[in-house]
């Protein structure tokens, strides 16, 4: 209940992404066109892949937060992480379109200056990004939303990308023409290498992949309880926001049922209060010396 809860906390995160992406991808895109500049029309087609992205996550967040049923026996958890998948696929396709286009206006040798309202616009966004940024980044730590952070650095790299178009809008009025589509190349790749790193750890995710090290602290936080006489195996996956863990131990074997079964519990107490992993499966086999 409580990760359900917090899933529905991180659904205000993605509704300021959303409409703060609109209001600038429109905005950059209108004063893009009047004042001549790349570098901001290439920012503005950043900012409305990250809408599709803002959505892809307030939708997954919405249908992860529906409870098991017949045919989802662990829940609707990674169909957060299937509509991040979905987004890499759009930003890569307008990262993609991005760079031919500026590619052909570079190679182009055209010198059109960008009007210097331009210039103040990109700068107003990153600004706008950047409060943004803070603001979810500090409602992921507080809901524990791994979704949530991963927009947070995208709205930061956004931020940075206004950046990069100030300073090529601005080394374009002072007459190196070249700077502008050069930064609106810049953000293509950027969209690129975002869309990258989204479908990289999303297919991490979804072919049951796991952090090494967080393994390691797991298996060294069970060793460490006293009727655990040795940790066989521990495997991890994730799903959503959370881990689930499946965990092999040895304990004595003269044991009955019930005692094991506390050993198990208090595990799975142990887990969830110094690793945040409210689901473990914990299989107990008798210890020889």
């Amino acid at each position: 209940m409580m990760h359900a809860d917090n899933l529905k906390k991180g659904e205000k995160g993605a509704w300021i992404s959303i409409g703060a992406y609109l209001i600038l991808s429109i905005t950059k895109l209108i004063v893009a066109y009047a004042g001549n500049s790349e570098a901001l029309r290439a920012d503005g087609l950043n900012n409305s892949t990250d809408v599709v992205a803002s959505v892809a996550v307030l939708i997954g967040l919405k249908i992860s937060r529906k409870p098991p049923d017949e045919d989802h026996h662990y829940g609707h958890y990674r169909a957060e992480t299937i509509a991040s998948l979905f987004a890499a696929f759009i930003m890569m396709t307008v990262g993609i379109q991005v760079i031919i286009d500026t590619f052909g206006k570079l190679f182009a040798g055209e010198q059109a200056s960008p009007d210097l309202l331009t210039a103040w616009t990109a700068l107003g966004a990153a600004i706008v990004m950047f409060i943004v940024y803070r603001y979810n980044l500090s409602l992921s730590r507080k809901v524990k939303s791994s979704a949530l952070y991963a927009a947070a650095q995208d709205n930061r790299s956004d931020a940075f990308v206004s950046i990069g178009a100030f300073t090529g809008i601005i080394g374009a009025q002072l007459g190196l023409f070249w700077l502008d589509p050069l930064a609106g190349l810049a953000v293509g790749f950027i969209i690129c290498k975002t869309a990258w790193d989204i479908f990289k750890d999303s297919t991490h995710t979804l072919t049951d992949g796991f952090d090494e090290k967080q393994i390691g602290k797991i298996k060294s936080s069970i060793a460490k309880v006293p009727e655990v006489k040795e940790v066989v195996d521990v495997k991890g996956r994730i799903h959503g926001n959370q881990a689930f863990i499946d965990v092999t131990i040895l304990v004595n074997p003269h044991l009955n049922v019930k005692e094991s079964h506390a050993i198990t519990e208090k595990i799975e107490t142990l887990l969830e209060k110094k690793h945040d992993i409210p689901y473990a499966h914990i299989h107990i086999e008798p210890y020889q010396d």
